[in-house]
């Protein structure tokens, strides 16, 4: 299955442009929406997802045409939006039974044994037993897939998926999505860059609506390759480099800030070549839309 996006615009009521123009393809696999918050990601995960009209433009996903068949589409798609609410005093099965009803899952035996296998495949069939309210923020997250599983779909949409996991749970959420990404369409929006450089062979880039890349997260590293430079400077001096320089980030290493310039020839002044990575390219494209 493909997932074809042509020139998708979103303008609200009150003028607000939250997509401008977005043209995507995406195939099989894991694929990696990067921008930061309000960037315009949720307002076209919404509209693949068949929760909100566009202004224009079109999706496709294999022969449906989404905007004009949505319920076709629905019978094929998972999704895990970015706020996955659940009703507290409830175990796993009965959450589980509860939505594959709604998917029109109707053989309790064959409900049983579906959610049985999901439990296990998110490691969570030894935890069936308790209340959801007593999961961490990781383990409501893969009890999140499971359900975005039922019904075996074709495109699976997961929005800001790792916000607020620590290290240990975000690793077990990527080898689940990893996983997953084997066997159907899976769209990841997120605004951290670890998750698309750990799970995506490709990727876009959105900010303020705009589609700023496509393509292979290597390839974009490799668009930047000899064009980064980096430098430890005194916290007093940040404000000056940023107006003598293209700084296109600036972190705090061991409490003084690191800063990156994106240049094509050496900037001199101390800077030495420092080895592009993918947040240098989130940074950058950024930057370079002003």
């Amino acid at each position: 299955m493909h997932l074809s996006i042509q020139h998708l615009t979103k303008t609200y009521a009150n003028g607000v442009t939250a997509l401008n123009d977005v043209s995507l393809e995406i195939g099989k696999g894991m694929f990696g929406l990067l921008g930061p918050n309000g960037a315009g990601k949720s307002t076209l995960m919404k509209i693949v997802a068949t929760l909100l009209e566009p202004t224009s433009g079109s999706v496709q996903f294999g022969d449906i045409n989404v905007l004009q068949q949505p319920d076709e589409l629905r019978r094929r798609l998972g999704y895990l939006p970015q706020e996955f609410g659940v009703y507290p005093r409830i175990t796993p099965p009965e959450l589980l039974h509860h939505m594959a009803i709604l998917k029109g899952i109707m053989n309790k035996n064959e409900r049983t044994e579906l959610i049985n296998a999901l439990l296990e495949r998110v490691n969570l069939f030894q935890h069936r037993k308790k209340y959801i309210s007593s999961f961490s923020g990781g383990m409501k997250q893969r009890i999140g897939i499971a359900q975005a599983l039922l019904g075996n779909p074709q495109l699976l949409i997961v929005d800001e998926p790792t916000a607020g996991l620590d290290p240990g749970e975000r690793n077990r959420f990527y080898n689940l999505l990893a996983d997953i990404g084997d066997e159907m369409v899976v769209i990841l929006s997120t605004h951290i860059v670890e998750d698309v450089y750990e799970l995506c062979n490709n990727m876009a880039i959105i900010d303020k609506g705009k589609l700023l890349y496509s393509g292979a997260p290597k390839d974009a590293i490799a668009g930047l390759s000899g064009k980064i430079w980096e430098k430890a400077i005194p916290k007093s001096e940040v404000a000056n480099y940023q107006e003598q320089y293209r700084v296109i980030s600036n972190r705090l290493v061991a409490g003084q800030p690191l800063i990156h310039v994106l240049s094509d020839a050496e900037p001199g002044a101390g800077f030495a070549l420092a080895e592009a990575d993918l947040e240098d390219v989130f940074f950058s494209a950024i930057a370079q839309q002003g």
